[in-house]
């Protein structure tokens, strides 16, 4: 399958009181992982956009195994597990030097044309080719 990761630092204001990242933040750095992905495959949000099919999210989970503290590294990796019939990524967030696995997670986006205001039930064809001429 095709993956993609990017790391970043944990910033004063993804965290709570006592320095450690706020559960909610997990998300965003899931989306960061998810957006390496998209742009590798050149099918990024403006991308989508233009050709007037979008991804909405509509099932997201996330299974903390440690927390992530202010100026910890991150290295967020997604990887691209079902691209026919929706989009589904698998998430893996590292400490970057460790090299531990702090959170794992999942998400699944259905294709949606913007002109006909219609769920589709299959990914658009030019997705699907991006995707195959990468595998």
């Amino acid at each position: 399958m095709i993956q993609a990761e990017t790391e970043f630092h944990i910033e004063f204001y993804d965290c709570d009181p006592m320095n450690v990242v706020w559960h909610g933040n997990y998300f965003r750095f899931f989306e960061a992982a998810r957006r390496a992905l998209l742009d590798k495959l050149r099918y990024g949000y403006s991308e989508m956009e233009r050709k007037g099919c979008v991804f909405p999210v509509i099932k997201t989970s996330a299974k903390f195994i440690q927390s992530f503290k202010l100026d910890d590294v991150v290295r967020a990796k997604a990887t691209l597990t079902e691209y026919e019939t929706c989009i589904k990524i698998k998430y893996e967030l590292f400490n970057a030097k460790t090299g531990t696995l702090y959170t794992k997670g999942e998400s699944t986006q259905m294709a949606f044309d913007v002109k006909s205001n219609q769920s589709l039930f299959a990914c658009p064809d030019d997705f699907v080719q991006r995707v195959k001429s990468l595998l």
